[in-house]
Protein backbone atom coordinates (compact mmCIF):
# COMPACT_ATOMS: atom_id res chain seq x y z
CA UNK A 1 0.00 0.00 0.00
CA UNK A 2 1.15 3.34 -1.06
CA UNK A 3 2.35 5.51 2.15
CA UNK A 4 0.58 9.18 2.28
CA UNK A 5 2.21 12.39 2.26
CA UNK A 6 1.11 12.75 5.95
CA UNK A 7 2.64 9.50 6.53
CA UNK A 8 6.31 10.01 4.85
CA UNK A 9 6.83 13.29 6.41
CA UNK A 10 6.28 11.63 9.70
CA UNK A 11 8.92 8.91 9.08
CA UNK A 12 11.22 11.32 7.76
CA UNK A 13 11.12 13.74 11.05
CA UNK A 14 11.26 10.12 12.99
CA UNK A 15 14.24 9.26 11.22
CA UNK A 16 15.73 12.29 11.71
CA UNK A 17 15.75 13.70 8.22
CA UNK A 18 14.50 16.38 9.54
CA UNK A 19 15.44 17.77 12.95
CA UNK A 20 13.83 20.15 15.51
CA UNK A 21 13.73 23.48 14.39
CA UNK A 22 14.28 22.51 10.99
CA UNK A 23 12.27 24.52 7.98
CA UNK A 24 9.59 22.43 5.66
CA UNK A 25 8.99 24.00 2.85
CA UNK A 26 5.87 22.80 0.62
CA UNK A 27 7.57 22.78 -2.53
CA UNK A 28 10.68 20.84 -1.55
CA UNK A 29 8.84 18.52 0.42
CA UNK A 30 6.39 17.80 -2.86
CA UNK A 31 9.58 17.45 -5.46
CA UNK A 32 11.19 14.80 -2.49
CA UNK A 33 7.85 12.75 -1.87
CA UNK A 34 6.99 12.37 -5.86
CA UNK A 35 3.55 14.14 -4.85
CA UNK A 36 1.82 17.05 -5.45
CA UNK A 37 1.53 20.13 -3.24
CA UNK A 38 -1.91 19.78 -2.07
CA UNK A 39 -1.53 16.54 -0.06
CA UNK A 40 1.73 17.91 1.24
CA UNK A 41 0.19 20.67 1.74
CA UNK A 42 -2.54 19.27 3.60
CA UNK A 43 -0.18 16.66 5.33
CA UNK A 44 1.94 19.81 7.06
CA UNK A 45 -1.80 21.77 8.16
CA UNK A 46 -2.50 18.02 9.80
CA UNK A 47 0.98 18.02 11.88
CA UNK A 48 0.72 21.73 12.79
CA UNK A 49 -2.10 20.60 14.54
CA UNK A 50 -0.67 17.76 16.19
CA UNK A 51 2.11 20.36 17.49
CA UNK A 52 4.37 18.26 15.03
CA UNK A 53 5.49 21.82 13.72
CA UNK A 54 4.91 24.87 14.61
CA UNK A 55 5.47 28.54 12.96
CA UNK A 56 8.23 30.94 12.76
CA UNK A 57 6.90 33.69 11.15
CA UNK A 58 5.33 32.49 7.50
CA UNK A 59 7.42 29.14 7.88
CA UNK A 60 6.64 25.58 9.32
CA UNK A 61 9.60 24.32 11.04
CA UNK A 62 9.93 20.70 13.28
CA UNK A 63 8.69 21.76 16.62
CA UNK A 64 11.37 21.03 19.55
CA UNK A 65 10.37 19.96 23.11
CA UNK A 66 11.04 21.85 26.44
CA UNK A 67 12.05 20.46 29.73
CA UNK A 68 8.46 20.72 30.77
CA UNK A 69 6.93 19.06 27.91
CA UNK A 70 9.87 16.45 27.89
CA UNK A 71 8.98 15.44 31.42
CA UNK A 72 5.32 15.52 30.63
CA UNK A 73 6.13 13.22 27.83
CA UNK A 74 8.30 10.94 29.91
CA UNK A 75 5.59 10.90 32.52
CA UNK A 76 2.99 9.34 30.00
CA UNK A 77 5.14 6.95 28.97
CA UNK A 78 6.50 5.61 31.74
CA UNK A 79 2.70 4.54 33.16
CA UNK A 80 1.60 3.78 29.52
CA UNK A 81 4.69 1.83 28.67
CA UNK A 82 4.04 0.08 31.93
CA UNK A 83 0.90 -0.97 31.01
CA UNK A 84 1.87 -2.60 28.08
CA UNK A 85 4.26 -4.55 29.52
CA UNK A 86 1.76 -5.93 32.33
CA UNK A 87 -1.21 -6.87 29.86
CA UNK A 88 2.04 -8.46 27.48
CA UNK A 89 2.80 -10.76 30.27
CA UNK A 90 -0.99 -11.49 30.43
CA UNK A 91 -1.91 -12.09 27.03
CA UNK A 92 1.51 -12.41 24.63
CA UNK A 93 1.82 -15.53 22.56
CA UNK A 94 4.12 -17.92 23.18
CA UNK A 95 5.25 -17.02 19.47
CA UNK A 96 5.18 -12.94 20.62
CA UNK A 97 7.49 -13.67 23.52
CA UNK A 98 10.05 -15.72 21.36
CA UNK A 99 10.43 -12.57 18.75
CA UNK A 100 10.72 -10.47 21.96
CA UNK A 101 13.62 -12.74 23.08
CA UNK A 102 15.24 -12.94 19.77
CA UNK A 103 15.26 -9.49 19.71
CA UNK A 104 17.45 -8.84 22.80
CA UNK A 105 19.91 -11.70 21.38
CA UNK A 106 20.38 -9.86 18.18
CA UNK A 107 20.42 -6.79 19.76
CA UNK A 108 23.79 -7.42 21.47
CA UNK A 109 25.69 -7.73 18.10
CA UNK A 110 24.76 -3.99 17.30
CA UNK A 111 26.40 -2.92 21.07
CA UNK A 112 29.09 -0.17 20.75
CA UNK A 113 28.01 0.74 17.77
CA UNK A 114 25.95 3.72 16.03
CA UNK A 115 23.72 4.88 18.57
CA UNK A 116 20.74 5.68 15.63
CA UNK A 117 20.70 1.87 14.58
CA UNK A 118 20.24 1.19 18.84
CA UNK A 119 17.91 3.66 18.62
CA UNK A 120 15.82 2.04 16.15
CA UNK A 121 16.25 -1.39 17.57
CA UNK A 122 14.85 0.08 20.81
CA UNK A 123 12.09 1.43 19.08
CA UNK A 124 10.91 -1.96 17.06
CA UNK A 125 11.39 -3.55 20.79
CA UNK A 126 8.93 -1.57 22.72
CA UNK A 127 6.57 -1.63 19.52
CA UNK A 128 6.22 -5.63 19.64
CA UNK A 129 5.48 -5.29 23.76
CA UNK A 130 2.70 -2.30 22.58
CA UNK A 131 1.39 -5.10 20.21
CA UNK A 132 1.55 -8.29 22.49
CA UNK A 133 -0.17 -6.72 24.82
CA UNK A 134 -3.44 -7.10 22.58
CA UNK A 135 -5.06 -4.16 23.73
CA UNK A 136 -5.43 -1.94 20.53
CA UNK A 137 -6.72 1.29 22.69
CA UNK A 138 -3.55 1.08 24.60
CA UNK A 139 -1.27 0.70 21.25
CA UNK A 140 -3.02 4.04 19.07
CA UNK A 141 -1.99 6.01 22.75
CA UNK A 142 1.11 4.63 22.84
CA UNK A 143 1.50 5.40 18.80
CA UNK A 144 0.53 9.25 19.75
CA UNK A 145 3.45 9.08 22.19
CA UNK A 146 6.16 8.09 20.45
CA UNK A 147 5.30 10.33 17.35
CA UNK A 148 6.43 12.72 20.02
CA UNK A 149 9.58 11.14 20.88
CA UNK A 150 10.69 12.37 17.20
CA UNK A 151 10.50 15.53 18.46
CA UNK A 152 14.01 15.15 20.52
CA UNK A 153 17.07 16.54 19.06
CA UNK A 154 19.06 13.17 20.50
CA UNK A 155 18.93 9.45 21.62
CA UNK A 156 20.00 8.47 25.36
CA UNK A 157 21.47 6.07 23.59
CA UNK A 158 24.45 8.35 22.41
CA UNK A 159 25.33 8.33 26.42
CA UNK A 160 28.38 6.29 27.07
CA UNK A 161 27.04 2.57 28.13
CA UNK A 162 23.38 2.94 27.64
CA UNK A 163 22.84 0.88 25.37
CA UNK A 164 24.66 -2.32 27.54
CA UNK A 165 22.26 -1.06 30.30
CA UNK A 166 19.20 -0.54 28.50
CA UNK A 167 19.80 -4.13 26.71
CA UNK A 168 19.97 -5.83 30.03
CA UNK A 169 17.10 -3.75 31.17
CA UNK A 170 15.54 -5.48 28.59
CA UNK A 171 15.98 -8.93 29.37
CA UNK A 172 14.57 -8.25 32.71
CA UNK A 173 11.36 -7.16 31.10
CA UNK A 174 11.32 -10.06 28.55
CA UNK A 175 12.19 -12.47 31.80
CA UNK A 176 8.99 -11.32 33.35
CA UNK A 177 7.01 -11.80 30.51
CA UNK A 178 8.01 -14.67 30.23
CA UNK A 179 7.13 -15.80 33.34
CA UNK A 180 4.32 -14.24 32.68
CA UNK A 181 4.50 -11.96 35.62
CA UNK A 182 2.31 -8.71 35.15
CA UNK A 183 3.60 -6.86 38.60
CA UNK A 184 7.20 -7.18 37.58
CA UNK A 185 6.87 -6.32 33.89
CA UNK A 186 5.28 -3.33 34.82
CA UNK A 187 7.72 -1.96 36.77
CA UNK A 188 10.68 -3.31 35.08
CA UNK A 189 9.59 -1.44 31.92
CA UNK A 190 8.66 1.72 34.28
CA UNK A 191 12.38 1.76 35.94
CA UNK A 192 13.54 1.53 32.20
CA UNK A 193 11.93 4.22 30.88
CA UNK A 194 12.81 5.77 33.74
CA UNK A 195 16.37 5.45 33.70
CA UNK A 196 16.44 6.33 29.66
CA UNK A 197 14.66 9.60 30.95
CA UNK A 198 17.22 10.48 33.56
CA UNK A 199 20.00 9.49 31.08
CA UNK A 200 18.30 11.88 28.49
CA UNK A 201 18.36 14.42 30.82
CA UNK A 202 22.10 14.39 31.49
CA UNK A 203 22.86 14.53 27.93
CA UNK A 204 20.63 17.61 27.33
CA UNK A 205 22.43 19.18 30.24
CA UNK A 206 26.05 18.00 28.69
CA UNK A 207 24.95 19.75 25.20
CA UNK A 208 23.92 22.88 27.03
CA UNK A 209 27.27 23.20 28.82
CA UNK A 210 29.00 23.06 25.60
CA UNK A 211 26.73 25.42 23.99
Amino acid sequence: MQKDAYTLILEAIDAGLYKPGDRLVESELAERLGVSRTPVREALQRLETQAMLTRDGRSLIVASLDHNQLAELYAVRTELEGLAARLAARHATDEEIRVLRGMVTDDRALLGGDPKLLSRANKRFHRQIHLASHNRFLVQQLDLVHRSMALMANTSFAAEGRDEVALAEHDQIIRAIEAHDGDAAYQALRQHISKAFETRLRVDAGEMRTR
